[in-house]
């Protein structure tokens, strides 16, 4: 198994370094990382090549704005250089210590595709009880309503919906290829994580949830839309901010 890590970034300079420093913290090292430079205007470029000595890392650019069009880039430069299964995170995100562990036991298990928990970072600034059990319930909400959501309904689905967050999520080579990919868009324009999830339920049912593979993601958007723009913001964009890109 070839196994490589890809992250899309856009102006990350103040979150990219701590979920570089997590990767190499990572109990499972056999693996490469692919940062993707999603037309960036401040150092986090200079961050990432800080890290170059610490992990085997490639640095590319994409100048199509859009986290849909910079995960497919890193993900098609990925199989291109050799990768049989990727894993992709966010550049604001924390993966558990064990995260690669995790996905590799997934694939090993039979799995095509994969994705796991993902729980609110606390060391960003302090969190109120409440923040703290409100992103695991966000998430939550957004999987059941995404099980009954009439875009995820259609007769050529082999397998039933589950909710895949794009910053913990990983897919074999071959089926990405296979589905297509991630489209490339921007993510106002399009969930590309849900996107991806009905194009492979249209090819197999070997795809699933593993609760050893978990990412710690950001609540940054949370605190900026609040809770009722959140939920409108994940149930399909019915909420869509002036700013969309929170730093």
């Amino acid at each position: 198994m070839n196994l490589w890590v890809v992250i899309p970034a856009y102006n990350e300079e103040r979150s990219i370094g701590a979920t570089l420093r997590r990767l190499t913290e990572q109990t499972d090292t056999g693996f490469t990382l692919v940062i993707v430079d999603n037309v960036c205007t401040d150092g986090t470029a200079a961050v990432v090549r800080a890290h170059e000595g610490t992990l085997d890392l490639h640095l590319i650019e994409e100048p199509e704005k859009g986290t849909g069009a910079a995960a497919d880039t890193g993900i098609r430069y990925a199989i291109a250089h050799g990768a049989t299964h990727i894993a992709r995170t966010d550049a604001d995100c924390l993966p558990a210590t064990d995260w690669i562990r995790g996905v590799r036991r997934a694939f090993d298990d039979g799995l095509r595709m994969v994705s796991g928990p993902l729980r609110p970072r606390t060391d960003e600034f302090p969190l109120k009880w409440w923040e703290r059990r409100l992103l695991p319930a966000v998430v939550a909400f957004a999987a059941s309503f995404g099980r009954f959501r009439p875009g995820n309904q259609d007769p050529a689905y082999v397998g039933p919906y589950v909710m895949m967050p794009g910053c913990n999520v990983a897919i074999t080579a071959e089926l990405y290829e296979l589905s297509g990919g991630f489209p490339r868009t921007r993510i106002e324009e399009v969930h590309e994580d849900r996107a991806l999830v009905n194009r492979v339920r249209k090819l197999t049912r070997e795809y699933g949830l593993r609760k050893d593979m978990v990412v710690y993601g950001s609540v940054r958007r949370l605190r900026a839309y609040g809770l009722v723009g959140t939920l409108g913001w994940y149930a399909d964009h019915r909420y869509t901010p002036d700013v969309v890109d929170i730093r």
